[in-house]
């Protein structure tokens, strides 16, 4: 048993006090914990009454740490925990803070895992698979995941990725629909929609392109294609490579035939 000699409120932070015991400094409590146990001069404490209010003052200095890490956003319990064992608190501190916290209604991993799904499918336009990554690297239990991943619905994943989508083949105008289906198939994959999905967004987009329309695209495409080609190679060669290069992007074969016959006169004509 020990006996307190000397109660201080601390300059620096008023609403702490360092606690003296034999006139020698113990430890410092919150104001809150000066009222719970009672602390006073004179006061004996047990050795188990201090390592017990030492113990709830590091709990409390956890929870408001953790308080202040949720108040820029909603967290998970993986990364209020992470946080908090970074900052050298004790597991049993974090664990317990992590019981208050969910205690008050400042933690639930159902709450946030919803609202993470909520907003990566209206701000990054994600897909079920990405969002269950990141709910997995949120460290939400595999079992959570599912149950909130069931919420978005194929007919909710279809507008989301067809929005998308539509946005992508409206940026993508001046290619053929071949490169623009490339790009919104590798867009929507990244984003985590399933080829399912895929298919059936890119089947409800109308792909069709005007006479005029090509030939300003093969002007733009071709022109660099056939410049580049031309460093290296010339004659057959050089129309065979550009011929190729030309297909694999989507255009018709009688676009291609009168870009190279157009190219080749030009250079008889030099």
């Amino acid at each position: 048993m020990v006996i307190i000699t000397k109660i201080a409120r601390q300059k620096n932070n008023p609403e702490r006090y360092n606690i003296y015991i034999e006139e020698k400094y113990a430890f410092a409590v919150d104001e809150s914990l000066l009222v719970k146990y009672q602390l006073s001069k004179g006061k004996d404490l047990e050795d188990f009454e201090r390592d017990e209010i030492v113990f709830d003052d590091e709990v409390r200095k956890a929870f408001n740490k953790a308080l202040d890490y949720l108040s820029f956003r909603m967290r998970s319990e993986y990364e209020v925990k992470k946080k908090l064992l970074d900052a050298e608190y004790g597991e049993a501190v974090v664990l317990e803070a992590i019981q208050k916290l969910y205690h008050l209604g400042f933690l639930n991993d159902e709450s946030f895992s919803k609202a993470l799904l909520e907003t990566q499918k209206k701000t990054s336009k994600k897909g079920p698979r990405a969002i269950q990554q990141e709910l997995r690297n949120k460290g939400i239990e595999k079992s959570l995941q599912e149950e909130v991943l069931k919420t978005y619905t194929e007919d909710d994943q279809t507008e989301v990725a067809q929005g998308l989508a539509e946005k992508i083949a409206n940026q993508q105008s001046s290619k053929t629909p071949r490169q623009v289906k490339q790009k919104i198939q590798d867009t929507l994959l990244r984003k985590g929609y399933s080829y399912a999905i895929i298919s059936k967004v890119i089947e409800g987009i109308e792909f069709e392109t005007e006479q005029d329309e090509w030939e300003e695209m093969i002007a733009d495409q071709g022109d660099k294609i056939w410049r580049k080609v031309s460093v290296k190679f010339t004659g057959y060669d050089r129309k065979n490579r550009v011929k190729q290069a030309l297909y694999l992007k989507g255009f018709p074969s009688e676009q291609i035939e009168m870009f190279i016959e157009k190219k080749e006169l030009e250079e008889d004509g030099d």
